[in-house]
């Protein structure tokens, strides 16, 4: 049976090859920075492509925090949270999300995916209804499909359609719009002003993943709802300690003393999954030390996002339009997109092709995303690389 399944296995994966759609795990030698070193490749890469929004992946000061939290808690928590792995640094942590998110309290867990799998199903049972945006992360899908809730999806920001599946589930126990803050494969913002006018008014509350949004968006980078002022207005928040505060790892869940204290009890990653380790919250705290008093990160952030946009438009790609620091080039075919990543590589870019299943058939794309830490002559360099390869294979003339 064992032999039987290995060679379907390997004939699906042989298709895969044949069609140019297998994807190739690059091996970094070094720290996440905007430049690294690779097993497979000689000299340094510029990374295009990491979720490191803020550079603090190895800032030393975040590494500093991981060292001292491993010597003084240990390599890990060894039980979830309600047996013994509950430490003195996990409620350090929550209070400064907490106070991050303008919520009233937060709850970690070992990744955003298990805190949005971990939540929808909790929060959302039969009788309830779950109303989501066609383009939110996969994690939020997957947590609406675990629900035993009615599950409805509205067209990507379509507001008149949200207001019409709103209706369709009026009555319901409890009714949440789900949406992220940053779509991560368009760079777009959610039209949250309109969401929660919306939500006010059917009576539902609001689910926000902010993964893309937290360290991104908002003077201080406090979020999507620091950038359109609704910071203490939306219900639940979720994100991740995995992208703009520090890269490592870890998700939350921002609300309620009373929404946390249920998902304390009930939610099955926390009563099923140790722990998230003493390191990450550490270098996770100090992270959002640095962001509180570095504001400028965000501000040089979203300064770079404009100058690679606004470049590639004078070298003849049309990148989707964003005020986040994710700028995507569509170029419709995942073997295409896959083919454009490796001759970028051997110019020294590094970023992903990415395609179905991540996005639709039709609309693979490379992914750029944008560092606080580049140097403008960093950004310089990709620019001209692009264009290089752009013109090489036919994407401009």
């Amino acid at each position: 049976m064992s032999a039987k399944l290995d060679a379907s296995l390997r004939s699906d994966l042989a298709a895969m090859q044949k069609a140019g759609t297998l994807k190739t795990f690059r091996h970094i030698t070094g720290a996440m920075d905007t430049e690294v070193t690779m097993a497979e490749r000689q000299g340094r890469v510029l990374v295009l492509s990491s979720n490191n929004y803020l550079g603090l992946a190895d800032h030393p000061e975040v590494v500093a925090a991981g060292k001292k939290a491993l010597d003084e808690f240990g390599a890990g928590t060894a039980s979830v949270r309600f047996i013994c792995g509950t430490f003195s640094i996990h409620d350090e942590i929550e209070k400064t999300l907490a106070r991050l998110s303008h919520t009233e309290s937060a709850l970690t867990y070992v990744s955003c995916w298990a805190a949005n799998t971990g939540l929808v199903p909790a929060v959302a049972g039969e009788g309830d209804a779950l109303v989501s945006d066609a383009l939110n992360h996969a994690s939020l899908i997957d947590g609406c499909r675990a629900s035993k809730a009615q599950r409805l999806v509205y067209k990507h920001s379509d507001m008149s359609d949200l207001e019409s599946k709103l209706a369709e589930v009026k009555g319901a126990r409890r009714i949440f719009v789900v949406t992220d803050g940053v779509f991560s494969m368009e760079g777009d913002l959610a039209r949250l002003p309109d969401i929660v006018s919306l939500a006010q008014n059917a009576g539902a509350s609001v689910i926000l993943d902010d993964s893309h949004g937290v360290g991104v968006m908002g003077a201080h980078g406090r979020g999507t709802c620091e950038h359109f002022g609704l910071e203490g207005q939306i219900d639940i928040i979720t994100g991740t300690l995995g992208k703009a505060l520090g890269g490592a790892a870890g998700g939350y869940v921002a609300g309620s003393k009373a929404l946390t204290d249920y998902l304390s009890q009930v939610s099955r990653p926390q009563l099923f999954s140790n722990a998230l380790p003493a390191t990450i919250a550490a270098s996770a705290r100090k992270a959002i030390e640095i962001l509180e008093r570095e504001p400028s990160r965000v501000e040089r952030l979203h300064t770079l996002a404009r100058t690679m946009r606004n470049g590639l438009k004078a070298r003849g790609f049309k990148p989707l339009e964003g005020e986040s620091a994710i700028v995507p080039i569509i170029v419709g075919d995942t073997a295409f997109a896959i083919r454009m990543s490796q001759e970028l590589l051997s110019e020294g870019i590094f970023i992903t092709g990415f395609g179905y299943p991540v996005v639709p058939e039709g609309t693979a794309r490379l992914r750029i995303q944008m560092c606080a830490s580049l140097t403008d002559a960093q950004v310089a360099f990709a620019l001209e690389r692009f264009e290089k390869v752009g013109r090489k294979l036919g994407v401009i003339k």
